[in-house]
């Protein structure tokens, strides 16, 4: 199931970009490229949405 969530990404004194989002805690990427940035966002947020669902899961399970 895809979701959509807003991505902040700015461009750091670096030459990197920075992606964040309100929408998903904790999702933070860097990539060389926007391209690469909202690639590597992309996984991060799976992952992590992921993990939120495998607690919530747990959480039920253990009530």
């Amino acid at each position: 199931m895809e979701q959509i969530a807003n991505l902040h990404i700015e461009k750091l004194p670096e030459g990197v970009y920075l992606a964040t989002s309100d929408d998903i805690p904790g999702l933070v990427a860097q990539g060389r490229t926007i391209t690469e940035t909202l690639e590597i966002a992309r996984d991060v947020a799976k992952k992590l949405l992921e993990a939120q669902a495998d607690i919530t899961a747990n959480q039920f399970l253990h009530v």
